[in-house]
């Protein structure tokens, strides 16, 4: 912590910092209670993700706008300068930790504190959110990231090889790979390729590299450190960032549990794929009195999504895969823009992309068996979900620069469910949409008429449920009837009902009585807003009428 006068910090601000513009803002904050929460692109948080998305700069608290007057930060709410430079490297991704600090500074005279935030410039390609938005300067305002500038960031060069896993990394050597994972690659290549298998015992280990395409002319590549390097080697491979961190949380998203596995990935996966809980799931299927056990998760579906990480990361970003265990679902993510653009046009390709990030360290990764023939493994995924009965997996790829599935480990829907049981025949592509309706994900206009067509769903967008047909199909009737609720034509008889009984009622009195009668498929915001225009159909077509806060009949 620094010690200054006042009228010394009063000349270090002048000199350092003269005015507000792109690089600097100055806030006063007396009082930091409410300093780091807020959502509408005011607090410090925002300012740190507007200035890194710029080109760095500084933030400067505790100080008045314009006169730089000291006025000294007066309630902390229990912040430090450690405590919080670590909060908010937390609610600000992607924000660059080894050049983020903050200065510490009070006045030997007053004892007036003052923080002054130095905010490195964003790493490339990667912008700074803060609430889940991205922020930027212009002039003295804090806006959203201008389309131009995010557009600009994304764009930025890293490497100039276009595949960076088929790259040669000088100085290291054979010696620097793992004989454990030598061994296991050889074994898993003679199981992808049996033909080869009697052969490939008579190679030595380079030329065993050479044909599996780990090693370029007996030269070590990123694809051969990633895989097979020994753990000590993985300097080699810096900037980028070779780990996998498994992180368990709890139904509230509090972290249990962590563990982060580095190279070789040939291994480790394996060590990632132990720690992760495949508890035994049971349902009932219809018409048997015992119930089927089925694993919570695929060991397909879980080794795709895994490798698919390894295999697609952009590690120029130098960042790390993740995957989140909660007690029914696994989260995993990865950096780097999701190539084909949609996962439907990857299960309806269902063949290999004309690009790949990583084109080499993809065709190891094949010869070695850890993922699918290229371009049918996210297919299988889903596929392997449908034969369980399960929800399909769901691809996130609305940030920037990085890709995220979630894979579900429980039913989430019995009439769904049922319905898959009793039509078996379903194309893949319409129990996706159905998965999604299920899901109350949205779906377009012509995929809503498709499965109306067929009386596969009802409703109106984007209130959309499964239909009195597909009820009939899984014997779900009460189920559907839940989903449907009442109509309105009932709910108003319900209300005049009421008012011929007591005389006189509330809309809360009304919501009461109403509320669980009404769709499942509406939220509680959704449902009140239903009932409030019920009252005001009634009142138009001169049926009720309101006094105060009084609903009655009308005489």
């Amino acid at each position: 912590m620094s010690n200054m006068t006042e009228q010394e910090l009063k000349k270090y601000l002048q000199t350092e910092f003269p005015q507000e513009n792109e690089a600097c803002e100055w806030k006063e904050y007396k009082s930091l209670k409410h300093s780091f929460s807020g959502t509408s692109g005011n607090d410090i948080i925002s300012y740190v993700s507007a200035l890194a998305n710029m080109e760095g700069g500084s933030l400067v608290i505790g100080i008045e706008d314009n006169t730089h007057n000291i006025i000294g930060i007066q309630d902390f709410n229990n912040h430090t300068a450690q405590n919080i430079r670590l909060r908010i490297l937390s609610k600000c991704p992607n924000l660059d930790s080894e050049h983020f600090t903050i200065e510490d500074i009070e006045t030997s005279d007053s004892k007036k504190k003052v923080w002054i935030f130095h905010i490195p410039k964003h790493l490339a390609r990667r912008p700074v959110s803060a609430h889940e938005r991205y922020w930027q300067r212009v002039d003295d305002s804090l806006v959203e990231l201008r389309k131009e500038r995010l557009e600009a960031i994304l764009k930025e060069p890293i490497f100039t090889n276009d595949d960076w896993s088929a790259q040669i990394v000088q100085n290291a050597t054979l010696d620097d790979l793992e004989p454990k994972a030598i061994e296991k690659a050889r074994k898993e290549y003679k199981e992808k390729n049996p033909r080869k298998a009697i052969e490939c015992d008579t190679w030595d280990d380079i030329t065993f590299l050479n044909k599996a395409k780990i090693t370029l002319q007996g030269k070590i590549t990123n694809t051969a450190l990633l895989l097979l390097g020994k753990e000590e080697a993985s300097h080699f491979l810096s900037p980028a960032v070779a780990k996998i961190s498994w992180i368990l949380k709890d139904e509230n998203n509090v972290e249990l549990d962590y563990e982060h596995f580095g190279i070789p990935f040939l291994l480790s996966s394996s060590e990632v794929f132990s720690r992760i809980r495949n508890l035994t799931y049971r349902y009932i299927k219809d018409n048997s009195l015992f119930p089927t056990e089925i694993k919570m998760y695929d060991a397909f579906v879980i080794r795709e999504a895994l490798h698919n990480c390894i295999a697609h990361q952009d590690y120029n970003l130098q960042g790390r895969i993740t995957v989140v265990e909660k007690p029914d679902e696994l989260l995993f993510s990865n950096l780097g823009e999701f190539i084909p653009k949609s996962i439907e046009r990857v299960i309806e390709q269902d063949a290999p992309q004309e690009y790949y990030r990583n084109q080499f360290l993809a065709d190891a990764m094949v010869n070695l068996n850890m993922i699918d023939t290229i371009g049918s493994g996210i297919k299988r995924m889903f596929l392997k979900q449908k034969e369980r009965f399960f929800p399909m997996p769901d691809f996130d790829l609305s940030l920037p620069n990085k890709v995220a599935v979630n894979i579900t480990g429980r039913i989430w829907d019995e009439n769904y469910t049922k319905l898959l049981m009793n039509k078996t025949d379903l194309e893949l592509k319409t129990v996706v949409l159905l998965d999604r309706v299920q899901k109350n994900l949205p779906i377009d206009d012509e995929e809503i008429k498709e499965l109306k067509k067929f009386g596969l769903i009802e409703g109106r967008k984007p209130n959309l449920h499964v239909s009195s047909a597909v009820a009939k199909i899984t014997n779900d009737k009460a189920s559907y009837i839940r989903k449907r609720g009442i109509d309105d034509e009932y709910c108003k008889k319900i209300i005049l009902d009421y008012l011929k009984e007591f005389k006189e009622g509330k809309k809360d009195d009304f919501e009461k009585t109403l509320l669980d009668k009404l769709p499942e498929i509406l939220d509680i915001s959704q449902k009140k807003n239903k009932i409030k225009n019920i009252l005001q159909s009634m009142k138009n077509q001169g049926k009720i009428k309101v006094e105060g806060k009084f609903w009655k009949i009308s005489k």
